[in-house]
């Protein structure tokens, strides 16, 4: 058996014993206690018996502490295979998902993994597979998620505009009266629900095609919801219809729950009942901010529709009216009881003020 010594003195067998309590690597605190016992006086045969290990393993282990020193002694990840795309590649197939595909190009109006995979191979020369494109969409931070409609007027600049200077809209909407006091921001929308009702996913086997009930008469009613994300909060009533009365209705009841002394900038769309002047009844500690046209996903209700329809309101055939406001009420209440869940969907994070 041919001698080898530990050349790295800097660490007693002592401060190894210690360093392998700290560690979770089993296989290196094997080896830690292996040099620490050759450091005490052992013999290679013995530190190996005592350790579980070869002794010519223990033999290639102390050169390696030699080299290295406490950190050698763990396992080297394993380098992989060498990707198939370059990271230029991937940000290319990135932005083909941002974008979406084009049916005159693709042949396709939504992108399967099948399609990117073709995309990939026309464009790169480089043959994936479809479930290797799927890891590779995961890795670059993409799921599947259903789209929401986009109106073809829609003005992104203006979209990022009102983002952009949502404190300044706010601060200017903010009336004379109501100079100096707190600013509560409120967001406000209305929702029909009733017997012409939605599907929404569910669980089911794979490849099949679930059938869920919906409903083909027409018997609404309409919830006029408004949400404070801050205060976790929200004010609702099922209406019958929407107009300016039933508007004034839900103004005067969001104007209840302001808290005393502060004043609410209420964001809305554009719709003709949400239009200040005539028959709408403003209540004082209330102002109006109006969205730009065509940008309903810029009002956080959006998202508390959809998951009171995911949650509450799909898949389900209402018998007369009294069921659907029953229904109505109940979906609005659960979302009201459930702390912090108005303010988890309804915060945005470039609507923030400090007035």
């Amino acid at each position: 058996m041919v001698a080898v010594a530990i050349t790295r003195l800097e660490h007693g067998a002592a401060d190894l014993r210690l360093r392998a309590t700290r560690m979770s690597d089993a296989n290196a605190v094997r080896r830690l206690l292996a040099i620490a016992l050759l450091l005490e006086g052992s013999s290679r045969k013995a530190a190996a018996s005592v350790t579980g290990m070869d002794w010519q393993t223990v033999r290639d282990w102390v050169h390696r502490y030699n080299a290295q020193g406490p950190s050698g002694l763990s396992d080297r990840k394993a380098p992989g295979r060498t990707p198939l795309l370059t990271p230029e590649q991937e940000e290319v197939v990135a932005d083909w998902v941002r974008t979406g595909p084009s049916p005159e190009v693709d042949g396709v109006v939504r992108w399967r993994r099948c399609d990117l995979a073709a995309r990939i191979e026309r464009d790169f020369g480089v043959r994936i597979a479809v479930k290797t494109v799927g890891t590779l969409l995961h890795r670059l931070g993409f799921v599947r998620l259903s789209a929401r409609p986009q109106h073809p007027k829609q003005d992104n600049q203006a979209l990022e505009s009102h983002k952009k200077n949502f404190a300044d809209l706010v601060a200017g909407a903010v009336p004379e009266h109501a100079r100096g006091k707190p600013i509560e921001l409120w967001w406000q929308d209305e929702a029909r629900v009733g017997q012409q009702g939605t599907l929404t996913y569910v669980w089911a086997d794979k490849g099949s095609r679930p059938r869920r009930p919906r409903d083909l008469r027409y018997e609404w009613a309409y919830i006029f919801g408004a949400v404070c994300p801050s205060r976790d909060t929200g004010v609702a009533l099922v209406l019958p219809t929407v107009n300016i009365d039933m508007m004034n209705r839900h103004l005067a009841e969001i104007s209840a729950h302001v808290l005393p002394g502060h004043h609410a900038v209420l964001t809305l769309d554009g719709a003709g009942w949400h239009q200040e002047g005539g028959k709408l009844k403003l209540p004082d500690n209330i102002s109006l901010l109006h969205l730009p046209p065509y940008a309903p996903e810029l009002n956080p209700v959006e998202n508390i529709w959809q998951f009171l329809r995911q949650n509450y309101l799909s898949n389900r055939v209402f018998p007369d009216y009294h069921n659907i406001l029953d229904a109505c009420c109940n979906a609005w209440n659960a979302l009201a009881s459930n702390q912090g869940k108005i303010q988890s969907i309804a915060t945005r994070d470039w609507a923030q003020v400090n007035l």
